[in-house]
């Protein structure tokens, strides 16, 4: 069809006309009349293109189809006779919306006479544009992943050229950026071999591996710097062939450097820097095998700072950890180098003298003793630190590490018990069964969970009107293989493992639980119980006192606690804030074994307490032993004068009550009356015993005489 037709041709025939042409391309493909700039005619693929149908484009401008900045100026110049090819990518509307990349060819077609035709072919790049994106994306994101790895990411080829790497490589070994960024790949490898201590090394091993596309390696590089890198190398594959290697870098430097330090710490104190405990045991097992090899003895001294305690609370922690530091640097200046001191826990110490018999123990325990001599001074303070020190000698005293250990401890605490300030060597205690200890230990939690402990009650009697006063709770142990067990023999036991103060809780209980019982039946018994040390100690004590009374509804002032002068000044104040609070409960409490300790006759008269105890040592000589008289005597004025009940306990014969009584003591218990009862024997004692007294007191109201009543008391006495 030339111009002349054309003019006067509808589209649809100019359509008709020029589509068997084209539309055998597989390209979209318009052709647009270069005069009007409409389009003339399309094939079928570019109305699958933009999902247009003809009728829609044939006719159309072509600014309204195409109308991207691009589009309008290359038209503009189109219009004025410029007819330069045009290929590029843009984008365009399909009709349900969406914008497609289209690759377009736009060239001009000549027809004379006139403008000629446009001819437009387009191919769809969505598809192929959406896969470069996610690869743009994909690589993106690994490129992201292998810069934000802690490891340093070097990727070569099979024969060793840098394919990739990142910042963190460049980081590890300090490579310039232009080395890598030039991939010049025998002056990274310089660099890299020139930074390891041993370079040749370095090479060989690194030729070993490039021969061996299979293999997998670990390694340690140690830098001239100092640091150590660990250096993985793996194979990199694809399509199931080794296509070259990975090999990532990581700096252990400072996980060896933790390591050190966890394995420091796990030997050595973290305040003196001293071995510690552990690091000890390791070197006497040493020393040990040293001697027996040798036949050689060495000793293991123990050395325990006195009274530290007092050091951190008067001046504080700081100043303690000071003196501790200064301890040990004393220690270390007593010893050769070859010996050991260290640090077990708090203010002891431990010294390993190696090749020491007991005059070489003797010799480094005096000069401990003579470099703590030295006086302290910190700041504007000077002060004195002395030590208790046990020693231990190997082989006689320990086969183990622990057992001449715990032989040394136990040399030191005896030094401990006689006054500190002194050495001591261990002596094995014979009559001391440790294992007999621990199975009579055992067998007490066994016994109180059986229900084998028991009650018994001994009277506790007036010496004025010879009336029943009360009673004290003393435990009884019947075990079913060992029979009756002393407390003589097992309350030590039980003191020194703790379980003391079970055993006390559950002698609370009862006692409470009996006298309860008894004033139900109209008897109204005071009953005594003894407190040990620790029970007394325990936070929860006084609420358990309160808890056991209203349980059982006893009135408190039928319940009294003997507690011991030990108790009370070990820690005075302590003692005293507690015992208030027992005293508003309305309890009773009186100082038991009165004369033993050394009591403070200022804190006597603080302590809420309504009796004075006198101990049995001091009742068994009387009335014959003078020293014994004049103690009864002096305790029993004393009594007097701070208005308070006196009781001896352990009165066997008259003649030692009837001291009592000219000496002004209040009452007595012991053998003379009734030994401990059971709870059925105590009843029939008290009845008999009220019988007598009120037998008693008819008789001296019968008496023309007045005197003062003085009950004489003579019963059966128990076994």
């Amino acid at each position: 069809m030339n111009l002349s037709s054309r003019a006067t041709a509808s589209p649809a025939a100019l359509n008709a006309a020029f589509v068997p042409l084209i539309d055998g391309l597989q390209e979209a493909v318009w052709l647009v009349d270069a005069n009007t700039r409409c389009v003339v005619a399309v094939n079928t693929a570019s109305q699958q293109l933009l999902g247009l149908p003809a009728r829609e484009l044939i006719g159309a401008s072509i600014e309204s189809l195409a109308s991207t900045p691009e589009d309008a100026l290359f038209w503009m110049d189109a219009a004025i006779g410029r007819r330069e090819t045009l290929h590029t990518d843009t984008l365009m509307r399909h009709a349900d919306g969406r914008m497609l990349w289209v690759s377009r060819r736009i060239s001009h077609v000549a027809q004379p006479p006139g403008d000629g035709l446009w001819l437009i072919a387009m191919q769809d790049q969505t598809q192929q544009r959406q896969h470069d994106e996610e690869r743009e994306t994909l690589l993106a994101e690994l490129r992201a992943t292998l810069e934000s790895t802690a490891d340093g990411i070097l990727v070569t080829d099979l024969a060793g050229r840098i394919r990739s790497f990142n910042q963190r490589l460049a980081s590890l070994w300090g490579i310039p950026e232009d080395l890598l960024h030039d991939r010049n790949d025998e002056a990274v490898q310089a660099w890299m071999r020139r930074s390891v201590v041993d370079g040749a090394a370095y090479a060989m091993r690194l030729g070993a591996i490039q021969e061996s596309p299979l293999l997998h390696t670990s390694d340690n590089l140690k830098l001239i710097d100092g640091r150590v890198l660990e250096r993985v190398s793996l194979p990199q594959w694809s399509r199931g062939r080794p296509i070259g290697r990975v090999y990532s870098f990581r700096d252990l430097s400072e996980k060896l450097a933790a390591h050190q330090r966890i394995e420091e710490l796990s030997h050595n104190d973290m305040l003196t820097a001293l071995p510690n405990r552990r690091a000890l045991m390791e070197r006497v097992d040493y020393a040990q095998a040293m001697a027996r090899r040798e036949t050689t003895p060495f000793a293991l001294i123990n050395v325990d700072l006195d009274r530290f305690k007092q050091i951190n609370d008067t001046l504080g922690h700081s100043y303690g950890d000071r003196v501790l530091k200064e301890v040990a640097l004393r220690l270390k200046e007593s010893l050769r180098e070859v010996d050991t001191v260290a640090r077990l826990d708090g203010d002891e110490f431990a010294l390993l003298v190696h090749q020491a018999d007991a005059r070489g123990a003797e010799h480094a325990a005096r000069r401990v003793q003579e470099a703590m001599s030295r006086p302290f001074s910190f700041d504007t303070l000077s002060f004195t630190v002395t030590c208790s020190i046990g020693i231990a000698l190997f082989p006689g005293d320990g086969a183990t590490a622990e057992e001449l250990l715990a032989s040394a401890e136990r040399a030191m605490h005896w030094v401990k018990e006689s006054g500190r300030s002194a050495f001591r060597f261990h002596q094995p205690r014979k009559d001391v069964d440790l294992l007999s200890r621990m199975r009579l230990d055992h067998a007490m939690r066994q016994a109180l969970q059986e229900h084998e402990f028991r009650l018994h009650f001994q009277p506790q009697v007036s010496l004025e009107t010879g009336e029943l006063i009360g009673a004290e709770a003393l435990i009884r142990w019947r075990d079913p293989l060992r029979g009756d067990v002393p407390p003589s023999e097992f309350i030590p036991v039980a003191e020194e493992s703790g379980f003391i103060v079970p055993i006390g809780q559950w002698v609370l209980q009862q006692a409470v639980a009996q006298a309860s019982a008894w004033l139900k039946k109209g008897l109204r018994v005071p009953v005594a119980v003894n407190v040990s040390a620790l029970q007394f100690q325990q936070t929860q004590f006084v609420e358990q006192v309160a808890q056991a009374l209203r349980a059982y509804d006893l009135p408190p002032s039928l319940l009294e606690l003997e507690l011991t002068e030990s108790v009370l000044l070990r820690d005075a104040e302590e003692a005293l804030h507690r015992m208030e609070a027992l005293s508003e409960l309305g309890v009773l409490m009186a100082i038991d074994d009165f004369g033993t300790g050394y009591s403070s006759l200022g804190y006597l008269k603080r302590f809420p307490i309504q009796r004075l105890k006198i101990d049995r040592s001091f009742v068994k000589g009387l009335p014959g032993d003078a020293s014994d008289a004049g103690i009864v005597n002096a305790i029993v004025q004393m009594g007097r004068a701070l208005n308070l009940q006196v009781i001896a306990e352990g009165v066997e014969h008259d003649a030692q009550r009837d001291f009592l009584a000219r000496c002004g003591c209040h009452e007595y218990q012991g053998f003379l009356c009734a030994p401990a009862l059971e709870t059925r024997a105590f009843e029939e004692r008290h009845a008999l015993i009220a019988a007598q007294a009120e037998a008693a007191r008819a008789a001296n109201s019968a008496s023309a005489a007045p005197r003062k009543a003085r009950a004489s008391v003579h019963l059966v006495r128990g076994a």
